[in-house]
């Protein structure tokens, strides 16, 4: 009669230490990555604080580690946050669109003016606050995503060299690339689980955090083209298509409706483009409209002039980089390890890049979305080889911070 009894409190018990199985699993990645994010914190934190002694000592006005986390675009997001955008452009004396808000998106500025209700008004440090927190679980689903295709102790160390990377201090600035991460690594690790119906909720944010939405309607594209060349093999059911082409359309719209409210509010439907163009004509003295490529084509041979290089010279460097970042991606064995998917964004999103931008010192920045390929810098066991790439990470932070924040005061060292 106690048997049945029995037999279902073992079952239960099974349930519990499976539930506790489970959750051990997924605690252990998130005290790991929240160690190394720590870690990376707190010597980015240090490397601030140099520089903001040197910037001190240099201009003789006070500079703080707020201050520097602020600088350049954060100053731009704070205005959203606190002022919103302009009902009519500004314009200068011969009537072209000058700098302004619409250049940035509504999501980061949003949740940081909120944020700063709950801290007094402090909108500095909210935005810090968003950003570390948004860096910290971006880096999380980093290492879900590189899991997937690679070992776990290669995912630890390339989130390690992300979070510690050239480009870290991004995480405790008042910039929106935190919080744009979060939701790309979020929305290609459900391409890479296949739950595509989560692209419905993580396309909107993507698009209204910051500029890029466009080259993940690239990728579903061309993810889509792959797993129909490959269906007899991988199989592709009728839902997952519908689910594919609906959300890439979705990521087209949302890529463009932008442009559509700058224009209902201001009542100029070129009014994004033109502020967009605004910081171009800043070093081109050009008018005219967008022009898919050129400002690639462009830069390369203003920036060879600024390097007092023959121009000509440029244009056969971007050729040259152009065809290294092709072969990178459809050759090297170890990107090729990361998975169709990183492959596929990472080609789309350096498209975009070619397509739409016009490269100067926040090139840089610009590429913190291809973190991802870190995973092939860790996928080498040698201790010596991924210690050496951490420093050489460590270093080229330092090198940025002091370019970009403590001497970035002119138009050449915008971060």
């Amino acid at each position: 009669m106690t048997r049945p009894a029995l037999t279902s409190a073992g079952a239960a018990s099974g349930r519990v230490a499976v539930r506790l199985g489970a959750l051990r699993m997924t605690l252990r990645p998130a005290v790991a990555i929240a160690a190394i994010y720590l870690a990376a914190r707190l010597v980015t934190t240090a490397f601030l604080a140099i520089g903001a002694g040197i910037a001190t000592r240099a201009t003789g006005t006070e500079a703080t580690i707020g201050s520097l986390a602020m600088r350049w675009d954060g100053q731009w997001y704070w205005v959203v946050g606190t002022a919103g955008y302009p009902t009519e452009l500004p314009v200068d004396a011969a009537g072209a669109v000058t700098q302004n808000a619409w250049a940035f998106m509504p999501l980061y500025p949003a949740l940081t003016r909120a944020l700063s209700v709950v801290l007094g008004g402090q909108y500095p440090l909210a935005a810090i606050v968003v950003s570390i927190v948004a860096g910290y679980l971006a880096c999380l689903v980093l290492f879900h995503l590189l899991r997937a295709r690679i070992d776990d102790a290669a995912a630890l160390w390339a989130t390690a060299f992300v979070a510690a990377g050239p480009l870290a201090a991004l995480f405790q600035m008042g910039y929106a690339e935190s919080l744009f991460l979060l939701w790309l690594f979020l929305a290609l690790l459900v391409v890479v689980r296949r739950r595509f119906a989560w692209l419905y909720l993580l396309l909107p944010l993507l698009g209204f955090t910051r500029p890029g939405i466009l080259a993940f309607a690239l990728l579903l594209a061309g993810y889509g083209i792959v797993r129909w060349v490959r269906r007899r093999t991988d199989p592709l059911p009728a839902i997952d298509i519908v689910h594919i082409v609906c959300a890439g359309l979705l990521a087209a719209v949302i890529g463009f409706a932008w442009q559509v409210i700058a224009g209902l509010v201001t009542g100029d439907p070129s009014a994004y483009m033109e502020t967009e163009l605004s910081w171009r004509r800043g070093w081109t003295n050009e008018e005219g409209g967008f022009v898919p490529f050129s400002g690639f084509v462009q830069a390369s041979a203003i920036w060879f002039r600024v390097w007092a290089l023959p121009e000509a010279w440029g244009y056969v460097a971007l050729a040259v980089v152009v065809a290294a970042t092709a072969a990178l991606l459809l050759f090297e064995p170890h990107v090729r390890r990361l998975g169709i998917e990183i492959r596929l964004w990472s080609a789309s999103y350096a498209l975009y890049l070619l397509l739409v931008f016009f490269p100067q010192s926040s090139i840089f920045r610009l590429l913190l979305p291809l973190a991802p390929l870190a995973g092939a810098l860790a996928l080498p066991r040698h201790i010596a080889w991924r210690l050496a790439v951490l420093a050489a990470g460590l270093v080229g932070q330092w090198w940025w911070i002091d370019q970009m924040l403590v001497q970035g005061t002119t138009f050449t060292q915008i971060p």
